[in-house]
């Protein structure tokens, strides 16, 4: 969903709550058990997140959360990490933090893209589902997945179901397969029936198998 809808998203998660209850009884029994969908519940720097989930990948939180720590200590950038903090920052100062290699290019990168205004997140806002999902996927250590997950914790974008995440497909594949393994053809037939709230029912998802990505939660 757009941005520049000026409906409180609070007002929106009620509305998407009770269109998946109505449409679909397995919905309608994870909300019930699950109660009020808390998407939203906190408000994210913009720039800060995307470097936090390139911290992340494929670390546990725990790990994540000390390297990022270091970094932000060796940068002075608290409570949050801005393009200017990655200037000077030298290679071999943010390897030492733990960052891998590919990292911590990565992140001077994306900085310099923003800092140099060739990356907007005020932009970003404005495109749709799709053309966000593609304009950071086209960012160094950015892949569809994080797009999807950036957009569903930090830009509120209620219309997501991200095809390669294994705790959603198992989800689905419990509720809705009888824990067959549905292919994709059956799987994006689902959850097209959660349009336009498919994020929401993600959310109720995460929650059947206690699965939500680390660090977005």
């Amino acid at each position: 969903m757009p941005e520049t809808d000026s409906t409180p998203l609070a007002a929106r998660l009620r509305t998407a709550e009770s269109h998946l209850s109505a449409m679909d009884p397995m919905m309608a029994r994870l909300i019930a058990r699950h109660g009020p969908c808390r998407l939203g519940a906190r408000r994210r720097n913009p720039f800060h997140t995307l470097m936090t989930s390139i911290v992340s990948q494929q670390l546990s939180s725990k790990a994540a959360d000390t390297i990022q720590s270091r970094v932000q200590k060796l940068l002075k950038a608290n409570p949050h990490f801005r393009p200017a903090h990655f200037i000077n920052a030298r290679h071999a100062d943010l390897r030492a933090c733990g960052l891998s290699n590919a990292k911590a290019k990565w992140m001077v990168e994306i900085a310099r893209r923003a800092r140099a205004g060739e990356f907007s997140f005020r932009k970003l806002r404005r495109l749709d589902d799709e053309g966000a999902i593609e304009a950071l996927d086209a960012l160094p250590g950015i892949g569809r997945w994080s797009a999807e997950m950036y957009l569903i914790f930090a830009l509120d974008r209620l219309d997501i179901f991200a095809m390669d995440d294994v705790g959603l497909r198992r989800g689905v594949n419990r509720l809705y397969g009888n824990a067959r393994k549905l292919s994709d053809r059956r799987t994006l037939a689902v959850t097209k029936a959660w349009a336009p709230y498919r994020s929401v029912a993600s959310w109720y998802l995460w929650r059947l198998g206690n699965e939500e990505p680390a660090n977005w939660a």
